[in-house]
């Protein structure tokens, strides 16, 4: 099984279609936006997607009401800390990196996913951890997401 990994789109829809775009000619089974949307207009493409979404608020994330009822028909989005089972994996996703550390020493997910510093963090091991950077392109100037495949536990980062 394959996960889509987002984060940081920042209202940048180009950048958000071009993502759906990647995630459903890779076939992912489940995408998790690791926060900030911003807008509840920038969410409209992933209604496009092949498959649900899982999502947590970010920090710059406004009209929380409006952005959660949009997602709704999509998936879920949680306050701040999302936990989902998919091919036999546990994992967790958050915005703050901060939240992040302690929640992947805790050995309790085989995938920790947060966003936040819009730069790509891959650390393979127990717990793999994962940023996959910004796929809004505002502060780096790269848009990225990340395909994550479940069984080998394999990242990669894709840039749009």
């Amino acid at each position: 099984m394959k996960l889509g990994v987002m984060a940081d789109s920042h209202d940048n829809v180009p950048m958000v279609r071009q993502a759906v775009e990647v995630f459903d000619h890779q076939g992912v089974d489940l995408v998790i936006h690791a926060g900030d949307f911003i807008s509840p207009f920038a969410v409209a493409p992933l209604a496009e997607l092949d498959c649900r979404v899982v999502a947590v608020f970010g920090n710059n994330d406004g009209e929380r009401v409006v952005l959660a009822k949009k997602l709704e028909a999509m998936g879920e989005v949680h306050p701040n800390l999302a936990e989902v089972e998919l091919g036999g994996r546990k994992i967790a996703a958050m915005h703050y990196p901060e939240l992040a550390e302690p929640i992947a020493a805790s050995g309790r997910y085989d995938l920790v996913i947060y966003g936040h510093t819009h730069e790509i963090d891959v650390r393979p091991g127990t717990t793999t951890v994962l940023n996959p950077g910004e796929t809004g392109a505002w502060l780096t100037g790269r848009a990225t997401v990340a395909i994550v495949d479940l069984g080998s536990m394999e990242v990669e980062i894709v840039d749009l």
